[in-house]
């Protein structure tokens, strides 16, 4: 007999803490290239300028938020995922068209779960290219969810939702069903085995898939996300944005793909791990 093992429901969110801790700094850069509203600085330069102005410790800046976000949107779509997956896991495997359609549920779910810390996240990360006088200087995630509460209203913890749900839908399909149709096939090919360099492949074509799915909608979010009032709304932000070309939607892509695909691969590395020595025992 084989033994097999299905992820308890919290493990995808500790798989993406782990992994966010490892590639935070480039979420940030990513976020800085985002949020310029002209191109000044590429991906090594705005590096070298972060460093160079706030110190190399400053390229974890947000990092409680990332945190925060990471135990609320992850969490939220993997156990959605993992858990309704697993509930067949006897029988054949769920069809792709399956996988995608769970994958947005669970996505857009996550999405709108993790809305507050992902603005506080975006918030904390950009901080540091504002004025002194215009910095909010949240002391970590918490404070910032609780002095948005108190000054801006609980609406505005929610601003954007629509777009981090609409995100997490596509990023959801991306990683996760992308991943387990990209492990079946590889497995299927019987020419390597259920080990590190399948998961490592598979999470490769996962977080490319990711990238490429939902980069015009992380644009859209991040400019909402930080926003001083200058959107009036989603459409008055894809417009504002339109003006700039439609390259304006891809800014950051490489730093995007940079951060998100390593982001996948940690994920899906530790997640397997966590399955393989703490998940539970399935029988067959």
């Amino acid at each position: 007999m084989t033994e097999k093992r299905m992820s308890r429901w919290y493990f995808g969110g500790l798989a993406s803490t782990g992994a966010a801790c490892c590639t935070h700094p480039l979420d940030l850069i990513k976020v800085h290239l985002q949020t310029q509203q002209e191109v000044k600085q590429r991906m090594m330069g705005m590096i070298v300028h972060v460093a160079k102005n706030d110190g190399l410790l400053a390229l974890y800046n947000g990092l409680s938020a990332s945190l925060c976000r990471q135990m609320s949107y992850s969490l939220t779509r993997f156990a959605i995922y993992e858990t309704v997956r697993d509930t067949g896991i006897s029988q054949s495997p769920m069809p792709f068209y399956q996988k995608v359609l769970l994958g947005a549920f669970g996505g857009f779910t996550g999405g709108f779960v993790g809305t507050p810390a992902d603005m506080v996240n975006v918030r904390m990360q950009n901080d540091m290219k504002l004025p002194p006088e215009l910095r909010r200087n949240y002391k970590h995630a918490v404070d910032g969810l609780i002095r948005v509460w108190r000054e801006e209203g609980v609406r505005k913890l929610f601003s954007g939702a629509t777009m981090a749900s609409s995100r997490g839908a596509l990023v959801t399909v991306g990683q996760l069903a992308c991943y387990d149709q990209a492990k079946e096939l590889v497995l299927g090919t019987g020419l390597i085995g259920d080990n590190i360099a399948t998961h490592f492949l598979s999470s490769v074509i996962a977080g490319g898939s990711a990238t490429f799915l939902c980069q015009p909608l992380d644009v859209l979010k991040t400019r909402l996300m930080n926003s001083k009032g200058e959107y009036t709304g989603i459409i008055h932000c894809f417009q504002e944005t339109a003006k700039l070309g439609p390259l304006a939607f891809y800014k950051g892509l490489v730093p995007a793909g940079i951060r998100l695909i390593p982001h996948t691969v940690f994920t899906f590395i530790f997640l397997e791990k966590l399955r393989k020595y703490f998940g539970i025992p399935i029988i067959s």
